[in-house]
């Protein structure tokens, strides 16, 4: 006897939990599959971010910052330590407990919206009268609607497949037992960037590997140098250009290796010994089990599932989210999707605007940015103005002895519209957001520059580098 709903979610991560508890509140019977597994074998919801991606990895980002501000910075405020030392598993535990504090958060959310939900992989059985049957376990459901929201796994190098214990993608990333002396990393993205930060923080030596001629290239050029240069500053090694070719892992054990042979960019071969290798070259779209095949869904060759504007699939009531289709990978993105297609369900005009989606990368300094970078309007061949303010003129940066990287606004020059805002440095996350409002409304830089900051604050940064696009910064 199957459960009859109205909305079946597939995935509980970011884009399924969210979009389950919109259609809820909407007034929509509502089931939502997910399979992760905590330690003890229970339902773990929030998919990839919440398990093994996003929360995670802030957490170990917040303690390695706590530890290197005691071991290089405390002293600087007259605060003096005596022997300063790192317990790896209590740090891991405090990352556990973060991550069930969440998982338990998703699942109180489901009962405070009437959201029912099952625990195991949901896939797909067959179409029936005026909907679709989904299998989870035992158990047979049907729904008028389905949303996909199954997410990403990891992109494996195919000479160096994931053991988890020697070579790691993120989630072995987020477990390492004790600080590598020497960690290597194959790839600069935010994953390997973030990884490779929180270890090289606690004392390891890392080689980053990345195959492209430039540093974040999805990155403002300027603030993308600007980052670079302070990550070499503080110790990470940052090779571009590379070809990777074998990769050998000795045995497991106290003092195996993984050594990896590459060429750099003049084509000079090399080997770099490491006692643990990250792999951090992207994602791919996760559809494995999903049974897509038997009911005719359509898939693209890179295995996403194929969807219009308004993330509906080739099949009547099925639609997809987040990073099983197109678009940037982005937790956010996943979320206003999933809100998206619950309002759309609904007869309402779901919106999202792929112009102001916020990227960050939460290394130190941090890095965020949204709209278009200078050489995106250079190669479109648009008329732009641009102005930048350092943090290292911010009394708030100064006072927090974090004054690396600056404030970047490019706007049009006709119009004075905001086409994009870049940042590197301090607490660039939660700055990002004012400029995500302006863009949604078309704001002017003008119109940032002509809006009462608090004194002191880094957002004043925000301020000037808007003032600096009419060249008339007040502290600079």
């Amino acid at each position: 006897m199957s459960k009859n709903f109205d909305v079946i979610v597939i995935g509980g991560g970011p884009g399924g939990y969210i979009g389950a508890i919109r259609a809820a509140q909407l007034g929509f019977s509502t089931a939502c599959i997910d399979e992760w597994k905590n330690a003890a074998g229970g339902p773990a919801p929030g998919g990839t971010c919440t398990n093994v991606g996003c929360i995670p990895s802030k957490a170990l980002l917040q303690s390695s910052e706590h530890y290197e501000q005691a071991a290089h910075h405390f002293a600087d405020h007259g605060i003096g330590l005596k022997d300063l030392s790192i317990d790896v598993k209590k740090m891991l535990g405090r990352k556990e407990t973060v991550v069930k504090q969440n998982n338990e958060g998703i699942l109180y959310l489901f009962k405070k919206n009437k959201v029912a939900f099952f625990h195991g992989r949901g896939s797909f059985v067959k179409a029936v009268d005026g909907g679709w049957e989904i299998a989870v376990g035992e158990e047979v459901l049907t729904a008028k609607q389905v949303i996909v929201a199954t997410g990403s796994s990891a992109r494996a190098l195919p000479q160096a497949p994931f053991d988890e214990e020697m070579v790691l993608s993120n989630d072995g990333a987020l477990r390492l037992g004790a600080v590598p002396k020497k960690l290597a990393l194959i790839g600069s993205g935010v994953i390997g960037l973030e990884m490779g930060s929180v270890w090289r923080r606690l004392g390891a030596e890392v080689t980053v590997l990345e195959a492209l001629p430039t540093f974040l290239g999805a990155v403002d050029e300027q603030i993308a140098k600007e980052a670079h240069k302070a990550f070499t500053k503080q110790g990470l090694k940052i090779e571009l250009g590379v070809q990777v070719g074998d990769v050998k892992v000795g045995k497991k054990g106290a003092h195996s290796q993984v050594t990896v042979a590459y060429t750099d960019a003049k084509g000079a071969a090399h080997k770099l010994d490491a006692d643990r290798l990250i792999v951090s070259i992207g994602r791919v779209p996760n559809t494995t089990g999903l049974n897509a095949e038997a009911v005719g869904l359509k898939l693209d060759e890179r295995g996403a599932i194929v969807v219009d504007d308004e993330c509906r699939t080739n099949l009547p009531g099925v639609w997809a989210v987040g990073d099983v289709v197109r678009g940037p990978m982005l937790a956010h993105k996943a979320e206003e999707e999933g809100v998206a297609v619950a309002e759309r369900m609904a007869g309402q005009h779901g919106h999202v605007n792929f112009n102001t989606i916020p990227w960050v990368i939460y290394t130190s300094p941090e890095i965020a940015w949204v709209g278009q970078t200078e050489q995106q309007l250079k190669a479109a061949g648009r008329a732009y103005k641009a102005g930048t303010f350092p943090f290292m003129a911010n009394g708030r940066a100064r006072a927090l002895g974090d004054t690396t990287g600056m404030v970047k606004f490019l706007a049009d020059a006709a119009s004075d519209e905001i086409l994009g805002v870049h940042i590197v440095g301090p607490m660039a996350s939660e700055l990002i957001a004012e400029a995500v409002v302006a863009m949604e409304f078309r704001a002017s830089s003008e119109d940032i520059a002509r809006i009462c900051h608090a004194h002191p604050s880094l957002s004043e940064a925000t301020k000037e580098a808007a003032l600096a696009v009419d060249k008339r910064t007040l502290n600079f």
